[in-house]
């Protein structure tokens, strides 16, 4: 028989939807939320996301654990008996687990208010495209409440189920996004040298770009670009290529050396343009994550509490290579993101197989409840 958590993930799982679109999501979980009567539930106009708090009215901590429930633009391609119903869209990150467990500690919450201080959670709404950090922290709500700590978590496949994972200083890397614009001219295709084409320069550009790559993540100065697109011209076969894209994301382990990596790409495609006089550039800079930095004194917190609940600890070595958008919260409050494994068999996120395992619902909300007390 199902448990009420797993009724909840099974619904976020059917519902999925992208960054931005989380109509349903977020009336779904807003609906649940009212009826467990917290002291307050933040709204905003310009994002679905939602802010909830529990205030004990006695002086303590205030602390802000965050869940996140955008889901991905990936095709649920499992057969499931709560298969996505958004075409194209599905919770291939765990998403939907990672909402269900912060509402999981919304209930034991009512059940048993804090004695102290106040507790905040974060259900975020466009995680994927690195929006809903920001868009809180432009409120200026958290102003007022200026959390202590903020915590939260990413399901980790490939980890044995349970298992917590943490380090100090960064534990995912900083990475951003460009599209790099190039704009000459078309001409006829039967006069392809009437043209100013911008094919010899993106693939300059590109060889350029590629050759900065540096992938050993021991290296302090790890830095990795990655192509996503290369595209000159359009589908008309009577005439010659007259602009292109190409499409770049860039990571490193910190902020100043992404930020160094920006202005050397931005210096290499000034470069390469300007040997083609008349080639227009425009770099369009999108979908920036800073890199998540967790402060020692909230590690030793994550620790404790894995310890409490039972659960096996590592430190991790180096950081994630992906990027996480609660980084931006960890630049202005004392925090720590952690990993929970779940699964060794489990596929890799935004693989078409994955699924969130319904049985990290119980650790996940035992581990953050854990983080409350320490």
């Amino acid at each position: 028989m199902k448990t009420m958590l797993q009724e909840i993930r099974h619904t976020l799982h059917q519902l999925a939807e992208p960054s931005g679109q989380e109509h349903h999501t977020r009336d779904f979980l807003l609906q649940h939320l009212q009826e467990l009567h917290p002291t307050r539930i933040h709204t905003f106009e310009n994002s679905h996301s939602l802010l909830v708090l529990f205030d004990s009215g006695a002086p303590g901590r205030t602390l802000l654990l965050r869940g996140d429930f955008d889901a991905v633009r990936v095709p649920e391609t499992i057969d499931l008996p709560y298969t996505s119903q958004t075409e194209g869209v599905s919770h291939k990150c765990g998403h939907d687990g990672h909402a269900t467990i912060l509402l999981g500690v919304a209930q034991a919450l009512h059940q048993q208010p804090p004695a102290s201080g106040r507790v905040l959670l974060f259900f975020q709404a466009a995680e994927e495209t690195g929006d809903g950090a920001r868009q809180l922290l432009e409120t200026g709500i958290l102003d007022t409440y200026r959390p202590d700590a903020v915590y939260a978590f990413h399901n980790i496949p490939g980890v044995p189920l349970g298992q917590v994972l943490c380090r100090p200083g960064s534990f995912t890397c900083s990475v951003v996004s460009c599209d790099i614009e190039l704009t000459g001219h078309t001409s006829h295709a039967a006069e392809p040298l009437k043209a100013l084409s911008p094919y010899p320069t993106a693939r300059a550009i590109t060889d350029r770009l590629l050759a900065l790559n540096r992938y050993e993540m021991s290296r302090d100065d790890f830095q990795l670009l990655t192509l996503v697109q290369f595209r000159v011209g359009e589908v008309a076969y009577g005439v010659t290529a007259g602009e292109g894209v190409l499409r770049f994301t860039l990571r490193a382990k910190k902020d100043e050396q992404l930020q160094r990596l920006k202005r050397e790409l931005q210096q290499i495609v000034e470069d390469e343009t300007a040997r083609t006089p008349g080639l227009q550039y425009n770099i369009v800079w999108k979908e920036y994550f800073a890199a998540s930095e967790n402060q020692p004194e909230t590690v030793e917190k994550v620790r404790q509490a894995a310890a409490q609940c039972g659960l096996e600890y590592s430190t991790k070595e180096e950081p994630f290579s992906w990027g996480e958008d609660f980084g931006l919260l960890t630049q202005h409050y004392p925090g720590a993101l952690f990993g929970i494994g779940s699964g060794t068999e489990q596929p890799p996120l935004h693989h078409p197989h994955f699924n969130f395992p319904d049985e990290l619902l119980p650790i996940g909300v035992k581990m953050f409840n854990a983080l409350l007390r320490v």
